[in-house]
């Protein structure tokens, strides 16, 4: 059944599933079954559901994730009628789970989908700071190209230099957040580069943690190093804008 964007999500049913695992995926038909699989084996013993939000893949990717339903009956398929990039993907993920708390990954499978559980448990410690609503995940040690590396590098310390949001690999897709709290940000394309400082933006704290990372065993990347800079310069001072033209309240009484 169809929806339009608008309309989707509306009225939404809550739930006591512990977890909403949320994955963007973009012609991944030869590693989607697999990752799916290992998301599963990975949340073994908690209430969760898998959503993967295929972006109008060209290749075989909802065949294949139709397919992996079988095994892991706790999957759930949206698909966008048109590509609408990473981000928007992301986000219709998030609008239609149903957990309060959601873990993102890529769907190339890069991210170990065993530190999921570890990130989740540092978000819901009984000693958090109130007001924690993400845990991002920074990559400890990078199986990306050297030249990939480099210009993350670059980029990475430009932004922590203009946008002061703590993050050093705001690049890496693994993260854990309340919905409530994504629900809050401004959405824009390419927005899940820039979670850490739209957190901080709402008032949120935002804590990192060192993850894994894996060669990609499936595919190609879907950005290249000049793509992502011919967006990066437009992407910052949009960020910077909707930074500069935040104002908090400090705090909230109902009087």
């Amino acid at each position: 059944m169809t929806t339009s964007a608008a309309a989707f999500a509306l009225g939404r049913a809550p739930s006591a599933l512990a977890l909403s695992v949320v994955v963007p995926m973009f012609n991944e038909e030869e590693g989607a079954a697999a990752l799916v699989e290992e998301i599963a084996g990975a949340l073994a013993g908690l209430a969760y559901e898998i959503i993967v939000v295929d972006a109008r893949s060209s290749d075989g990717t909802v065949a294949a994730l139709k397919a992996a339903r079988a095994k892991v009956p706790d999957l759930r398929i949206f698909a966008h009628e048109a590509n609408a990039g990473q981000s928007r993907a992301v986000r219709t993920g998030v609008l239609g789970a149903r957990a309060a708390i959601i873990a993102t990954l890529d769907g190339d499978g890069q991210n170990d989908p065993a530190d999921i559980p570890r990130l989740r448990l540092a978000l819901i410690r009984p000693d958090a700071p109130a007001g924690l609503a993400m845990v991002a995940g920074e990559r400890v040690k990078r199986r990306d190209s050297a030249a990939k590396r480099w210009a993350s590098r670059i980029a990475n310390r430009v932004r922590q230099r203009l946008l002061k949001d703590g993050a050093s690999d705001t690049g890496c897709g693994l993260k854990v957040f309340y919905r409530e709290a994504f629900l809050r940000l401004p959405a824009f394309d390419h927005m899940h580069r820039y979670l850490p400082a739209l957190m901080r933006r709402e008032g949120f704290l935002v804590e990192f943690a060192p993850v894994n990372h894996r060669p990609r065993a499936f595919g190609t990347s879907k950005y290249t190093n000049l793509g992502r800079l011919a967006v990066a310069f437009r992407d910052l001072m949009g960020v910077m804008w909707l930074n500069d033209r935040a104002r908090s309240p400090k705090g909230i009484s109902e009087l």
